[in-house]
């Protein structure tokens, strides 16, 4: 029997994803990544607890876009649910946990990304790389700090604050 809760952590990856196919094609990505807490001590100094480590598995789309996108020390939010499981090895009752991954992206606070949308393959059988194709040049890019035009010429929805 398992249990899943619905939830969301930032922290960085401990290690590259290690993207494998299963028998029917599925692509699965397992990443490990460490959550650190910060804790205020008497002085009032900041300094980081102990890590709590989760293993993540993304599946399909999701698990090649994170294996092609992210790498180790990289920060990342990941949503997803949390599953408990239950088993035996060796004789032993055993449990482990994972995150299920919905969705998974670099964490923005401590930098700036550009995101490239993949096409989606042609149909059954169509390989992954088929379905991806390079931004045009006008794509919207996180760091641009604003919609682009793709016509070339600055975006008129823009707000100023």
């Amino acid at each position: 029997m398992s249990t899943k809760i619905p939830i969301n952590i930032a922290g960085n990856l401990v290690a590259d994803p290690d993207l494998t196919y299963g028998e029917s094609g599925v692509a699965h990505a397992k990443l490990r990544v460490a959550v650190n807490q910060r804790v205020q001590g008497p002085d009032g100094s900041w300094h980081d607890g102990e890590p709590v480590f989760h293993n993540v598995s993304a599946f399909r789309a999701l698990a090649e876009n994170a294996s092609n996108s992210l790498k180790k020390g990289d920060p990342v939010t990941v949503s997803g649910e949390l599953e408990f499981r239950s088993f035996e090895k060796d004789g032993e009752r055993r449990e482990a946990r994972r995150i299920v991954a919905e969705t998974i992206g670099p964490d923005l606070r401590f930098g700036t990304a550009a995101y490239q949308r993949s096409a989606r393959a042609a149909g059954p059988g169509a390989s992954a790389e088929a379905g991806l194709q390079a931004a045009p040049e006008s794509a919207y890019n996180i760091a641009t700090k604003g919609p682009v035009s793709p016509f070339g010429e600055p975006a008129r929805n823009e707000v100023s604050l």
